[in-house]
């Protein structure tokens, strides 16, 4: 893996769950009976302060027997071993490949002594890798059981979720860094290869979530029919199978002494990686919200549960939605900032006079030896690139496969349709162009930046002109995807190559839409809010080639609210009263 591959492996944003430093990612899960067009999606926002938004591209390739894979890890860079290269690998456009097989994760950590040095693949490299070698999710299920047994897991506690066009699942696993003993007290080689790791499918017309902690609590033991162990591992193709674990799972906790009840009390999450306050209120709490969007009167009864005061009611691993979900909806899900609960970002005076629901780090702090928090939402200024990953069996693959690409912030990001067909990676996008120490004016991470960062400064006015544009052009961008993705199948089946052609030309088209929009957009900003003036249209004429003349040469001043004249009062005396 090369230089710029790593630059992923970065995605390394530091928040405190309990005790425990974890990573800080977002995934939601939708089945295709829960989704308006019969797609099913899964989402991710990849949140680190060192991690560079751009679209991962590798091309689809044929290798001589033989053939090595280097595998370094994605945190560090370091080497960690060789493993076998396949024959031949698919395609793959950031994390969905050409068969429309998208994956993604989250980061749970999990108790800290099972992380296993000896392994030799690590979370990063294993979702790139089956990409590579899958089509569809249960073919991705048997890749990573088979990779992790064979050459060991080095990672951390991960959630992945893992969609085709069909299925969705929920994986999570966790390294064997606690190392077993036989009789004699000799390290006994058969219970410390692999992985201990399960599988379970959402069921249809449901949607499930993870971000950071781990959810899959107690789960049916093999029975034949619904769930299966890895001895087993050739009957995850079967239709029925919906549950699929190492053989282990339970034995080794109960060797380890992280277990001793009854099989059937047997909880992944509470034995792998047990809940605690900072899991709930940093981690769960943004599954919480997102599921709140879906079905806002079932989840009521959950918030003590997000905010960590009420540990022992578990928020279940998947709900139903109270409407069919549509690519807005799936996109709305990703932009949070708590707004309407008891944890509303916005509401509090850290928000300041511009209500902005952002916080800076540290999100613990100390005052007078109380210890505090800031609320982690799943909109985050961190992000370094987000998705909505949408496979549709109703069209080719090529053409079925779309990732809705945005950079930056979720919250003030606009989502790109990218067809997972493509071979051309949009400009803007593209490896290379700049990165987190280089500045680049055609990259798309650093002017989405630029927006987001100026908004911070006037939040509450600044966020409604950007949602102007964000909207209109996701809104066509959906309309477009819905009503040409018949004529792309019909290049497609025709002609693969005039295809693959139809889909560069529409992706990368998009994207350079989207670029020049917004950089008119921070233009825009800047001539309507420079100084902390705000200038009003005087025609209500918004963004068009003439912008710029609707504006009056004298700016209006607005005022502060009342309850930050109060502070300032409150807190100067009379030392700023006018005599």
């Amino acid at each position: 893996m090369n230089k710029k591959n790593l630059i992923f492996a970065s995605a390394v944003c530091l928040l405190l769950s309990g005790n425990n430093i974890v990573q800080a990612c977002t995934n939601f899960i939708i089945t295709k009976g829960a989704s308006k067009n019969g797609s099913t999606f899964i989402t991710y926002a990849a949140d680190s302060h060192t991690l560079y938004g751009e679209l991962y591209y590798r091309p689809a390739a044929i290798y001589p027997a033989g053939t090595m894979l280097d595998i370094y890890e994605w945190d560090t860079g370091k080497k960690l071993g060789q493993i076998k290269q396949a024959p031949s690998t698919y395609s793959v456009v950031g994390f969905m490949n050409e068969h429309q097989l998208a994956i993604s994760e989250t980061t749970y950590g999990g108790r800290e002594e099972l992380v296993d040095p000896t392994g030799i693949i690590d979370y990063g490299s294993l979702m790139t890798i089956v990409l590579q070698r899958a089509k569809n999710a249960r073919e991705a299920i048997k890749v990573i059981a088979e990779l992790t047994t064979e050459y060991g897991y080095c990672s951390s506690g991960e959630s992945f979720s893992i969609s085709d066009g069909k299925e969705a699942w929920i994986f999570e696993i966790i390294g064997k860094g606690k190392k077993l003993t036989d009789k004699n007290g000799a390290i006994d080689p058969k219970k410390n290869t692999g992985a201990i790791w399960i599988a379970m499918r959402i069921p249809d017309g449901y949607i499930s979530g993870h971000a950071n902690h781990a959810r899959i609590t107690t789960f049916p033991k093999e029975d034949g029919k619904k769930s299966i162990s890895s001895k087993n591992l050739s009957k995850v193709f079967l239709p029925d199978i919906e549950v699929v674990y190492a053989s282990d799972i339970i034995s080794y906790a109960r060797e380890a002494g992280f277990f001793s009840g009854k099989d059937e009390e047997f909880s992944f999450s509470d034995t792998y990686a047990p809940l605690d306050f900072g899991a709930a209120r940093f981690c769960e709490s943004r599954v919480w919200a997102g599921f709140r969007k879906a079905n806002p009167a079932e989840m009521a009864k959950y918030e003590d549960y997000a905010r960590g005061d009420n540990l022992k009611t578990r928020m279940p691993l998947w709900i139903k939605p109270d409407r069919l979900l549509g690519v807005a909806d799936v996109i709305d899900m990703m932009r949070d900032h708590f707004e309407g609960t008891s944890m509303d970002m916005t509401k509090d005076k850290g928000a300041g006079p511009f209500e902005c629901p952002y916080r800076w780090r540290p999100m613990e702090w100390d005052y007078q030896g109380t210890k505090y928090v800031h609320e982690r939402a799943i909109s985050t200024q961190q992000t370094g690139f987000s998705f909505v990953a949408e496979s549709r069996t109703k069209y080719p693959a090529a053409v079925g496969g779309v990732l809705w690409f945005g950079v930056d912030d979720t919250y003030s990001t606009c989502y790109v349709p990218i067809f997972c067909g493509i071979t051309k990676i949009p400009n803007c996008f593209k490896e290379g162009n700049g990165d987190m120490m280089t500045y680049s004016p055609t990259s798309a991470f650093w002017l989405f930046n630029l927006v987001t960062n100026f908004a911070y400064l006037r939040y509450n006015d600044m966020i409604s002109d950007i949602q102007k544009v964000q909207k209109e052009l996701e809104t066509g961008f959906i309309a477009q995807v819905e009503k040409q993705s018949e004529q792309f199948a019909a290049i497609y089946n025709q002609n693969r190559d005039q295809g693959i052609d139809v889909l560069n030309s529409y992706s990368n088209g998009v994207a350079d839409e989207t670029f020049s929009r917004w950089k008119t957009l921070s233009e825009y900003l800047l001539i309507k809010y420079i100084d902390g003036n705000v200038k009003q249209e005087k025609d209500g004429k918004f963004l068009d080639n003439g912008y710029k003349s609707t504006f009056p040469k004298q700016p209006n001043h607005p005022k502060y609210p009342d309850w930050y004249y109060k502070m300032i009062i409150d807190d100067t005396g009379d030392n700023l009263k006018m005599k």
